[in-house]
C-alpha cells in the first residue's frame, strides 16, 4: 500500500499516512488546529490550506467543489473532511 508524508505545519509535526487517508483523520489525531463543523450542520469549517503537494491529493469532488466556491476559498484551500492523500509529500495548515 502506497503511503505520504504529511505535514501539518501549525503543530510541525510530520507522520506517514496510508494512501486514501482524509486529512481531517490525521488532524484529530495529532491535534492540529483544522477544524470541523460537519457533526453540528457547519460545513466548511474544515478548510484547510494547501502549503504544499497539491497534485499528491484527491480531485475535489462536486460537493467539495460548490463548498469551496460558498466559503470563497482561494486556489490552495480544500476541505480536510474531503480530500484524501494519494502519495509524495504533502503540507497543510489551517486556513
Amino acid at each position: 500500500m502506497a503511503h505520504a508524508k504529511l505535514t501539518f505545519d501549525d503543530v510541525a509535526l510530520t507522520v506517514n499516512v496510508p494512501s486514501g487517508t482524509r486529512i481531517i483523520e490525521i488532524s484529530e489525531k495529532i491535534g492540529s488546529g483544522i477544524t470541523y463543523g460537519c457533526r453540528e450542520g457547519e460545513c466548511g469549517t474544515c478548510l484547510t490550506r494547501v502549503v504544499e503537494g497539491q497534485e499528491n491529493l484527491s480531485e475535489p469532488s462536486v460537493l467539495e467543489q460548490r463548498v469551496l466556491k460558498e466559503n470563497l476559498a482561494g486556489q490552495n484551500d480544500r476541505l480536510a473532511c474531503q480530500c484524501q492523500v494519494l502519495g509524495g509529500d504533502i503540507r497543510v495548515r489551517p486556513a
